[in-house]
């Protein structure tokens, strides 16, 4: 006898108060009573985030008589034996504007499934149905997901419709994130694969056609990249279109990878208006962020490490190759940009040279390696405070110039027969091509090496001891030189230094960040001080401050006088030479990668 399927219905019953309604309806629960859980962290993010806190209430009830349920952990819960179906009701409150979890106002809805749908234990390789409800104050928004709309079943949705919504197992339920609204659309075919991408909020002048023009050359670039003789997109074995869903305010950034959309924030100053030809940097930083989050769709939603074949939702997953799939990630980003034609090879330069800045600015990377900061990801890249810097390496910034420094010297080890490209193709082919087909697996933790030498022929184990699971810094100046590629060391300032980085807060200067070794710390500032006057000068905000240092010469001896919590302290500090924090790359001749 077949089992009817498992059913989730959502609304987004009280919008002004940021809550959302689930029930959940459960034809056979287990006989000796139905476990419940919710994830802890959602995948992609790697910090436990406790969703379970934002459920205010929750109640199960069989054929309408209440029925026992008890709290048995921080994210599980058990109901009491039934024989027949079981109805669960929670409510859940969603005021998160990021791309993690959920949000609801009186304008939009937008949630992940990790943050909101309890797992049916035991379950959670069946089908199920999603109902998807709308709002009670309006009858004008739509729906915006990946999940494929439930054809051929009765109060099946049509697209962008509110009705019923299929998915294979659970987790497939939890990683089609869901806007519901009025936002900006625009769609797009690439390589014969629908594209669609949202924009909610406030964006006078939006020129849609302008980035689903620039996206598609990227989406093409990509899928030419992993599939050149198919050309097929990756999600088409969950879906039938991809969705860029992107939230946009006045500063946000950011974004989440899906298997057949991605959730963004987006800066409104980043995107470009209809009749302004050059959009500037900040679009730039905005196709950037399309592209990291759409190459993900290859490179963590398919090719995964082991230790995320499957995801165990309720703890943290350790895997020490972050740096692959983040940081190669990372690398390929810009690049795509200048492989489809959207930026020109001196912006693609300028990039390059602002994330090797990044990394050298910060003196972490000498005490904690790219394959160290992929394992503490959950409790220190993602727990970062003022020290930070001075502790830690990104295994985004730092493995993207992995993935550049295996790049170069594939290059050059293969006579240019060979590059990182190889690389990905093989891991595409191996490991994620028919991942959510057959019984997945991932990539080992010491596998890299052997993948490495299989797709090129070069060994570059001793790369990646020195570089990935040591400490050292790739030697780009000289890699890059022999891809006629100039890399100087340039400072954005006159004025000599105090080794820091300070912020604006309430109209005072503080110090956010003292690099360690550095004028500031050398004389005694900490992180958090509050400058008050420099020999005796205020000094309100960056460009002041900037000012006054100009009248002194590196060497010269200041007295800073700062609050520390409220208690006024006086410190002499001797000044550095101009910190040479500015990467810039010229390109001399040679390929272009």
């Amino acid at each position: 006898m077949k089992t009817e399927p498992i059913l989730y219905s959502v609304t987004p019953f009280d919008p002004s108060g940021h809550r959302l309604k689930i029930t959940l309806s459960i034809p056979g629960p287990d006989p000796a009573g139905q476990a419940l859980s919710l994830p802890a962290w959602i995948p992609g993010s790697y910090l436990i985030r406790d969703f379970s806190r934002q459920i205010e209430t929750i109640q199960a009830t069989h054929r309408g008589k209440p029925v026992p349920l008890s709290k048995t952990g921080s994210h599980r819960w058990l109901c009491e034996p039934v024989s027949g179906p079981l109805l669960v009701e929670y409510t859940v409150y969603a005021w998160d504007l990021s791309v993690r979890s959920a949000h609801v106002d009186e304008t939009h809805a937008f949630f992940n499934g990790t943050s909101i749908f309890l797992e049916v234990e035991g379950r959670s390789a069946e089908p199920c149905l999603l109902k998807l409800c709308p709002p009670p104050h309006t009858k004008t928004w739509r729906v915006h997901t990946s999940l494929p709309e439930a054809a051929g079943l009765p109060g099946a949705a049509r697209r962008h419709g509110f009705g019923l919504y299929r998915a294979s197992n659970y987790d497939d339920l939890i990683d089609h994130p869901v806007e519901m609204g009025t936002p900006q659309v625009v769609s797009f075919s690439a390589h014969g694969a629908e594209h669609e991408m949202v924009f909610t909020g406030v964006i006078p002048g939006l020129d849609l056609e302008r980035i689903a023009a620039d996206t598609k050359r990227i989406c093409e670039t990509q899928i030419e990249f992993f599939e050149p003789d198919t050309r097929q997109a990756p999600f088409l074995d969950s879906a039938d279109r991809y969705v860029f869903m992107t939230m946009v305010t006045g500063d946000a950034y950011g974004g989440l990878e899906h298997r057949a959309s991605t959730a963004l924030m987006a800066s409104r100053a980043d995107l470009p208006t209809i009749g302004r030809k050059d959009a500037g940097e900040g679009y730039q930083t905005f196709l950037g962020l399309v592209s990291h989050e759409y190459f993900h769709t290859w490179n963590v939603k398919r090719i995964k490490p082991a230790a995320f074949a499957p995801y165990d939702l309720s703890r943290e997953n350790h895997t020490r190759l972050l740096w692959v799939f983040e940081g190669f990630t990372s690398y390929y980003d810009d690049l795509m940009l200048l492989r489809s034609g959207v930026i020109l090879d001196t912006d693609y330069l300028r990039l390059l040279g602002k994330t090797i800045a990044n990394v050298h600015g910060a003196g972490g990377r000498f005490k904690q390696s790219v394959a160290e900061s992929s394992f503490d990801a959950w409790t220190r890249y993602y727990k970062q405070d003022e020290n930070s810097p001075n502790a830690l390496v990104s295994y985004y910034t730092k493995g993207a110039l992995v993935a550049l420094g295996l790049d170069l010297l594939i290059r050059e080890s293969s006579g240019h027969k060979h590059c990182l490209d190889d690389v990905m193709r093989l891991m595409w082919q191996r490991f994620g091509k028919d991942f959510y087909r057959g019984s997945p697996s991932g990539v080992a933790e010491d596998a890299m090496p052997d993948l490495i030498r299989e797709a090129t022929g070069v060994d570059a184990s001793n790369f990646l001891d020195r570089h990935a699971l040591g400490r050292e810094d790739i030697p780009l100046d000289r890699m890059l030189a022999a891809s006629g590629i100039r890399m100087e060391w340039k400072s954005s300032s006159e004025a000599p230094s105090l080794d820091v980085r300070m912020r604006a807060v309430n109209g005072e200067l503080q110090f956010a960040t003292v690099r360690e070794g550095g004028a500031a710390h050398t004389g005694g500032i900490s992180a958090g001080d509050v400058l008050v006057a420099l020999d005796g000068l205020r000094t309100a905000d960056n460009a002041a401050l900037e000012r006054l240092l100009r009248s002194y010469q590196p060497g010269d001896v200041v007295q800073l006088h700062v609050f520390r919590r409220d208690e006024l302290r006086a410190y002499s500090v001797k000044l550095s030479p101009p910190a040479r924090l500015e990467c810039v790359l010229t390109r001399e001749g040679g390929q272009t990668p």
